[in-house]
């Protein structure tokens, strides 16, 4: 290696260690920044030759990169950061147990801030479609529905039937809905996905739960700026803001995003600030606070049928345009979470929340105008003791919630809120109380039992109904339900393991499916209950190089939530009978190159792979008989690939393959969507430099192979409406600049 003629003027010695575990790391490259390379000894310590204020880069397999300022003559002790490439390092908290994935007994999956940034990130569909059993829609700019395991069949428009926290709050309100497209992704450094009813733990719901944490490690001040550009218009900014403080530290984020949408009538305009301190008054204790603004304003095109589709797929529906078919959201969120330590064995996290919501939504049959107020907390005692020889861990809990909605529906000429159709006061709240119990019976065996306890009510008074011209009211209130979880894991060896479960599933209707938009009051819609079994394997070999998860579950629904449209086009809803879901879900990644020292520093491989095999068991309505169906909106077979380089210069490439089969649109499976291909890239470079730059610029192109598809239809359209197509290839770029001071 040629060395640059510079005379040393001292000498400086490193200790290396694990962030986390304080163990020295062996064999980390460390770059002087004029050009001279050391590794460190197996006791993580290496000593070189400095000048006055050197720098250098440090870098190893399985850590972060991490550029330091090197102070002369004096032992610098250095800590990097893991990351998590084996099962055993990847740190979930499913279940509020904060374990090893490999340790884990049940299905989660985690996406990582590396996941979301493999794609244009202005949205997180495509980082969370890389993970088997989930499917991410996206129909128009911001028009978000979840499917956790074909959990999308109740949810026309909107986020429902899972449960979605948020930095530790429950986001998801009590009357079931979640505002998820009001966060932006920079809102969004990771999250984790449980799928299936994780109700012994986080209440009712059979649709699995999605835990949402913003960036939380404050440890350095830190200035950063983004800009990103791309087709249909598409322009995104932030701004954000790191400061540590003697005892604490404070983040600002404000990001804006704007487009004109790919179809006619789809343009889409979000404005989110978010505000975060941490402050840490004693070794016991730490107080964190968020404050999140969100301004969204987004225009709805609306289904097509099959003629409008082949005429034009990028029109929107007749009427919409002419009738401002659109969202207009103004969010606010305050929380508050204290964690104390009382001892070794017993600690607390409490959380309160506060929000208010202004919602319009003119649509092409009518005009909703909402105005909404909530607040709501979660609890919880973490308590690790032994019983006799048994190592054990008590968790407990509870979780409430209350909102209070002002929602009135008028006509709709031209886009203007005309005269008032009925106008309702509802009041929604929701709880319950939980219990863990983790016994270790041996080294390898651990065995999990939960409970939750569940009550749920809502009151609907309406004060205005211009059908009637009398007012009533309608409650519901859901008798207290058990939903207990069993499940068992067995350690193999250090690197491999089993885990099995059963765990029952209670999901009420939301408000929204019992008081639909053209004004009818379904009060003998019956709540969802369900039964699952699974049964998995994980492990990771050939020195951490390689991980591989596979997990098959059976799935019974009884009084399963489906969705019709009335000759107007109102969405609405019945119970269909029950419903079998069997699946298999498999992920497999591998490092076919991982070399620090090499040009071509990683080669590294995904695959993942779901097979959903749902059918309808007993379903039968109006006449028609359902039952051996093919479940409605629910791919049976979904394949995704991904490939990752990185090079020693900065450059990085991402690739990703995606191969969803055909699905069927309708109950009858008479109309599907076509199976497609759909291919993204993104490639760029990243650059350190003095310590205190740090420099991006990235390019990529989403639907490499132009496919026409759709990342989500509607279904059981009247009228054939189904199709909502998504975009073409299209393009986009971007910068991010951080300075650290």
């Amino acid at each position: 290696m040629w060395l640059c003629p510079l005379i040393a003027i001292g000498q400086a010695q490193l200790l290396i260690l694990d962030a986390e575990t304080k163990v020295p790391i062996p064999e980390v490259e460390i770059q002087i920044s004029r050009g001279e390379s050391y590794i460190s000894n197996q006791e993580g310590k290496v000593q070189l030759e400095i000048q006055n204020k050197s720098q250098a880069s440090l870098t190893h397999f399985g850590y972060w990169e991490k550029v330091v300022q090197l102070i002369p003559d004096q032992v610098n002790t250095i800590e990097l950061k893991s990351k998590a490439n084996n099962l055993a390092e990847v740190i979930v908290s499913g279940f509020e147990s904060e374990r090893p994935l490999l340790e884990q007994a049940a299905s989660v999956s985690k996406v990582s801030e590396a996941n979301f940034h493999r794609f244009n990130e202005i949205s997180p569909v495509h980082a969370f479609n890389t993970k088997p059993g989930v499917r991410f829609e996206e129909r128009a700019p911001s028009s978000y529905r979840i499917s956790i395991r074909g959990s999308s069949l109740r949810a026309p428009f909107g986020v429902r039937n899972v449960k979605v926290y948020w930095n530790g709050i429950p986001f998801t309100a009590p009357d079931g809905t979640t505002p998820l497209n009001i966060l932006d992704l920079s809102n969004m450094e990771e999250a984790e996905i449980i799928k299936g009813p994780a109700g012994s733990i986080y209440g009712a719901g059979n649709g699995g739960v999605i835990s949402l944490t913003s960036q939380q490690d404050i440890a350095e001040n830190k200035l950063e700026t983004d800009l990103s550009i791309g087709d249909f218009g598409m322009v995104k900014y932030r701004l954000g803001l790191d400061q540590q403080l003697e005892n604490g530290n404070i983040s600002t984020s404000y990001v804006r995003q704007k487009s004109d949408g790919y179809r006619d009538h789809s343009a889409m305009d979000r404005k989110v600030l978010q505000v975060t301190g941490n402050f840490f008054p004693s070794a016991q204790q730490t107080i964190s606070t968020q404050w999140l603004y969100a301004d969204l304003n987004y225009e709805i095109p609306g289904g097509l049928n099959a003629d409008q589709l082949e005429e034009n797929r990028q029109q929107a529906r007749p009427g919409s345009a002419e009738q401002n078919a659109s969202i207009l959201q103004k969010s606010l969120y305050g929380m508050i979470m204290h964690d104390y330590t009382f001892s070794e064995s017993l600690t607390n996290q409490s959380t309160f929340y506060l929000n208010a919501t202004d919602f319009e939504n003119p649509f092409n049959l009518d005009y909703k105008k909402e105005t909404q107020y909530g607040y709501g907390g979660r609890t919880k005692f973490v308590w690790n003791d032994h019983w006799a020889d048994f190592p054990v861990r008590v968790i407990a809990g509870g979780e409430y919630q209350f909102s209070n909605t002002s929602a009135q529906n008028y006509g709709n000429r031209g886009g203007k809120a005309d005269t008032i159709r009925f106008g309702d006061d509802l009041i929604t709240t929701q709880g319950f109380l939980f219990q863990q119990l983790e016994v270790d019976w041996t080294s390898q065996w651990r065995m999990t039992v939960g409970m939750s306890e569940n009550f749920s009510k809502f009151d609907i008074n309406r004060n205005i109904d211009a059908s009637t011209g009398v007012p009533y009211a309608a409650k519901r209130k859901f008798d207290p339900v058990l939903v207990p979880r069993v499940a068992l894991l067995g350690k193999l060896n250090d690197y491999s393991a089993l885990h099995a479960s059963i765990s029952a599933g209670f999901s009420p209707p939301t408000i929204d499916e019992v008081r639909t938009n053209e004004g009818t009051i379904n009060l003998d819609l019956e709540a969802e209950r369900g039964t699952n079994y699974e049964i998995g394997y994980r492990s990771h070999f050939g020195q951490d190089r390689v991980n591989f998860n596979i997990t098959t579950f059976y799935f019974q629904l009884d009084e399963t939530i489906t969705t019709y449209t009335n000759e107007q086009g109102v969405v609405l809803f019945r119970n269909a009978g029950a419903t079998d879901q069997k699946g298999m879900e498999m992920e497999l990644d591998y490092w076919l190159q991982h070399c620090e020292m090499a040009w071509l520093q990683e080669v590294h491989l995904t695959h993942a792979y779901t097979g959903h095999f749902f059918k309808f068991k007993d379903y039968a309505q109006d006449g028609e008989d359902y039952s051996g169906n093919d479940l409605t909106g629910v791919a049976p077979h979904t394949l995704i690939n991904q490939l990752d380089l990185k090079s020693r210069p900065g450059l990085y490439f991402n690739f990703t393959h995606q191969f969803v089969d055909k699905i069927p649109l309708n109950d009858n499976n008479t109309v599907y969507q076509d199976a497609y291909h759909l291919l993204n890239l993104r490639m760029g470079w990243r650059k350190q430099w003095n310590a205190q730059w740090n420099l991006e610029v990235y390019s990529g192109i989403e639907n490499l192979g132009n496919e026409s598809y759709s990342l989500g239809n509607d279904l059981n359209a009247f009228g054939g409406r189904y199709f909502q197509p998504a975009p073409k290839r299209n393009y986009y770029g971007g910068l991010k600049v951080t300075y650290q001071y």
